[in-house]
């Protein structure tokens, strides 16, 4: 028990930080002007990076709620522990989104995730992106042949990667729990339930191909 609270734990604290630092850093810019996209996206890759470095060691460092479902899809998580670390990540964006509003005011929806053109084509975007992130999550996180030293270095370049191309198509969310904390504290709800559901369905869709592609060949005879 005393592990696994420790584990819920952390999993708040490095969702604050991804909230803190990721969102505040679309309010700072959009007050500012002083971080620019390349600045936004980077922010976001080191904050997980820097996290997953400090608390991946005692939570898994999930911090996304499609991720932690998707480990559990390919049974690399207890499925009775899901709903408590959602609602660990839940409660730590949502003091971050809260600070973040109490501190800089309704700025940018709050770092709030928003499509730039249809609600089918950020779908589209954020389920590709969270594939992206999740093949690159199984490897280095599940796959003993991958290189686990590098783990944070790999999810956080990941991370900043799809957020500097794909950022200004659908906001790069690739997680709601950190969409739906600033929705929900702006009280900016518009498109949300694609920010809900393509990021979960990309990372499934990516555990599902991850375990399939690492199936290694039975030796002959």
């Amino acid at each position: 028990m005393r592990a696994l609270i420790r584990s819920l734990i952390a999993e708040a604290v490095g969702t604050f930080a991804l909230v803190f630092a990721g969102c505040g850093a679309i309010m700072v810019d959009a007050k500012t002007h002083a971080l620019g996209h390349l600045g936004v996206a980077f922010s976001f890759g080191l904050v997980i990076m820097v996290m997953i470095y400090a608390l991946g060691h005692i939570s898994g460092a999930h911090f996304n709620a499609a991720v932690t479902f998707a480990f559990a899809m390919t049974r690399h998580f207890p499925w009775p522990r899901v709903a408590a670390y959602w609602a660990a990540q839940l409660t730590g964006a949502l003091v971050g989104a809260a600070l973040l509003r109490l501190s800089l005011g309704d700025v940018a929806h709050v770092g709030a995730t928003l499509p730039s053109g249809s609600q089918g084509q950020s779908f589209l975007w954020e389920l590709v992106l969270s594939f992206f992130l999740m093949l690159v999550v199984m490897a280095v996180a599940t796959d003993t042949r991958a290189v686990g030293e590098g783990a944070a270095i790999a999810i956080g370049g990941t991370i900043a990667l799809d957020a500097l191309f794909g950022g200004p198509i659908s906001g790069a969310s690739m997680n709601p729990i950190r969409s739906l904390a600033p929705a929900l504290v702006s009280g900016d709800f518009h498109a949300l339930w694609l920010y809900l559901l393509a990021p979960i369905a990309g990372t499934t869709l990516a555990g599902l191909a991850y375990q399939l592609l690492r199936e290694e060949p039975r030796p002959a005879g």
